[in-house]
């Protein structure tokens, strides 16, 4: 978040605003410790809404709308801390170009869901919420295990079990490693209920972070 800040406190004095939303089936509590420095408004999205509606599976990703409604960028993927992502910015918000779209790919998974079995998934997620708020837990991480093998490369599905069955790995830093580890072990154990490998022979890769940050 100290990146958006930078970003907003230059722009915000020629009609730039950040929105930012967080994808929390926990609610406000939790975010509360990552926005506390920040001065741009956010919102939480608990029900998943914001990524279905834009095809969103993982975070940060980005997207400028200008003062008329209309989508100039929508990037999956998008980060403060590459420098073409916030050139880009920079550009639409002075007028230099109309539109952007990247060539980039950050995150392109072979697609290995149907459209019934995402729809699904999204209706589990929307169950484990419901579950969570009235203080089912168990109920909760049951329907959202059920939910990510429906869809198993929704890492915004993935990352709020995380956060539910282990939340000593968020708070009050977030766990990079163990990450990468874990997902490590889910991946193979869905290859093997699912007989598809994805991870290579040097681990998995979470998307949205790298072993450089």
């Amino acid at each position: 978040m100290p990146g958006w800040q930078q970003v907003y406190e230059k722009y915000k004095d020629e009609g730039f605003e950040i929105l930012s939303v967080s994808v929390d089936i926990q609610g406000a509590e939790v975010v509360k410790p990552y926005v506390e420095d920040t001065t741009f408004k956010t919102v939480i999205d608990s029900e998943n809404k914001f990524a279905n509606m834009f095809g969103f599976k993982i975070v940060p990703n980005g997207i400028f709308i200008d003062k008329e409604g209309t989508i100039r960028l929508l990037k999956q993927g998008f980060k403060v801390d590459d420098d073409d992502h916030v050139e880009a910015v920079r550009k639409l918000i002075f007028g230099e170009v109309e539109k952007v779209e990247f060539d980039d790919t950050y995150y392109n998974p072979a697609e290995s869901s149907t459209n019934m079995e995402k729809q699904l998934a999204q209706t589990k997620f929307k169950l484990g919420m419901e579950y969570y708020n009235n203080g089912k837990k168990d109920e909760a991480l049951k329907e959202l295990d059920e939910a990510l093998l429906l869809d198993t490369e929704n890492f915004l599905i993935r990352k709020q079990r995380w956060y539910i069955r282990y939340p000593e790995k968020f708070s009050p830093t977030i766990d990079i490693e163990w990450q990468q580890n874990q997902l490590k072990q889910e991946k193979e154990a869905e290859a093997q209920q699912k007989g598809d490998m994805i991870c290579g022979p040097e681990g998995c890769v979470i998307p949205g972070t790298s072993n450089d940050e």
